[in-house]
């Protein structure tokens, strides 16, 4: 075998061993995201609906697992607030190291069968402020403070639910209008192959200048360059969108429905004007709601505060027993004992003022950031509001909706076609026919955003009022 021979054989060896350590890798690290928690990366269909993408999104999306993550922490936290503090138990062992034995105590210690040892025992129980932490209502704060913010951590996954779902929505519509002005750019680099042969042939013909037919080469080679970068846009968009849907390896080649980005008018805006939608906003929006729950939260924890100023009692039962006289009461250095305690400490120094400073600081940060949300409501509903508005004239003005007529997008066919006819009949420049080409270009292309801008503007009102609107 020659030296060529070997080296190849071990290079296949190399990467035979190095695709298995690729793939054992993989598959040890799948099994440890799954023992974390963590869901297995979705698998895309090669055709994914709007329907589809929002239920891979729900099962897979790692956002939603973080936010279901927090309520989880703040659940503990009610289980915590609502503890019941352990009793404590304590044990001790006593020894009379002084003692000594003598005939005296001897003679004592026989009286009645005593026996004579130096050892004594007691045994003690505490509530651990339990009975005063539940009658002065401390434990009840505590569980008010803990379940708002409970309250407050779900309606925070609502609202990641909201808001997440319009970038999904909005990536989708980005990959749909990619795909739409990929498959446009395409027909156009078709189209102007078509072109450039037909104007080759006028060449050698000596129909057309060798000034002509180099414009049109570089009208064609304008086109193809518009089919690479569309194409680097939808799988930008695609990337964009998988990673939404928690795709977390190799973005697949997959196409969404663009007829998603047809124009019609959602049900739910049918007659709405700003004002009704910011009141329903006021009451759908979960981070409205969620403000308001940390508000009550920062409230209870203030009263919390000023109850604990109030200091902790301790409750206690003691029993003791044992010494020189055994568990007779003759002569023995622990006399058999029950002891009833009280044990506070006493706020002479300090009495929590850093403490309900900070609960008082906290209180009205949560009361500005409530108004700051209500305002900011308001404020999302009338941009998209105003958003949606203007998008829907550009579609309408594109699509002749509006007018009844062909609007602009068919009249930038039309412009096109004609002076194409006229340059064919020599009454009509290049210039002119180019123009009115690249003009049709431009506006079909304008129409595809302007179409993704208004069904981003209809997401984005949703997440504005907080339900769907469709």
């Amino acid at each position: 075998m020659s030296v060529r021979s070997r080296r190849a054989r071990v290079s296949r060896t190399l990467l035979v061993l190095a695709l298995l350590w690729s793939w054992a890798s993989s598959r040890a690290g799948a099994r440890a995201a799954a023992a974390a928690g963590v869901p297995a990366a979705p698998d895309l269909p090669r055709y994914l609906s709007l329907d589809d993408a929002l239920r891979v999104w729900r099962e897979h999306g790692l956002d939603i697992l973080i936010a279901e993550a927090a309520v989880k922490t703040s659940e503990g936290a009610v289980l915590i607030a609502g503890a019941i503090q352990n009793p404590v138990a304590s044990a001790n062992i006593m020894n009379a190291f002084t003692y000594q034995f003598t005939k005296a105590s001897d003679h004592d210690c026989n009286n009645d069968g005593a026996v004579c040892k130096p050892w004594g025992f007691s045994f003690g129980l505490t509530d651990s402020a339990a009975i005063e932490d539940a009658l002065t209502g401390k434990r009840d704060l505590r569980l008010k403070v803990a379940r708002n913010a409970l309250a407050a951590a779900k309606m925070s996954r609502v609202d990641a639910t909201r808001t997440i779902g319009f970038q999904v929505k909005s990536a989708y519509v980005q990959v749909a209008q990619a795909q739409l002005a990929y498959r446009f750019a395409k027909d156009v680099a078709a189209t102007q192959v078509t072109t450039l042969k037909k104007f080759q042939d006028r060449y050698h013909a000596g129909a057309v200048s060798e000034g002509d037919l180099e414009r049109i080469e570089v009208a064609k080679l304008e086109a193809d360059q518009a089919v690479d970068g569309a194409e680097a846009s939808v799988r930008q968009a695609r990337a964009a969108l998988a990673f939404l849907l928690g795709v977390r390896g190799d973005v697949p080649d997959f196409d969404v429905d663009t007829r998603a980005l047809d124009y019609t008018q959602p049900i739910g805006l049918r007659g709405a004007t700003a004002f009704s939608l910011a009141q329903g906003a006021f009451d759908h929006r979960p981070d409205l709601l969620s403000a308001g729950y940390q508000r009550a939260s920062a409230e209870a924890q203030l009263q919390l505060v000023q109850r604990q100023k109030f200091p902790d009692v301790t409750l206690g039962l003691n029993y003791q027993w044992g010494g020189a006289g055994g568990w007779s009461v003759d002569n023995s250095i622990v006399t058999p004992m029950v002891t009833l305690s009280l044990s506070a400490p006493i706020p002479f120094f300090y009495q929590l003022q850093g403490e309900e400073r900070q609960a008082q600081a906290q209180r009205d940060t949560a009361a500005l950031q409530h108004a700051k949300n209500t305002a900011q409501v308001a404020n999302d509903v009338a941009t998209g509001f105003a958003a949606l508005d203007a998008s829907k004239k550009l579609v309408e003005r594109m699509e002749g909706s509006r007018r009844g007529d062909g609007g602009l997008l068919e009249s930038a066919k039309g412009a096109f076609e004609i002076v194409a006819a006229q340059y064919d009949k020599g009454a009509a420049s290049l210039t002119d026919y180019l123009d009115a080409f690249r003009t049709y270009i431009a506006t079909k292309n304008e129409y595809f955003g302007d179409l993704a801008s208004y069904w981003t503007s209809v997401f984005q009102l949703e997440a504005a009022v907080g339900k769907d609107l469709q």
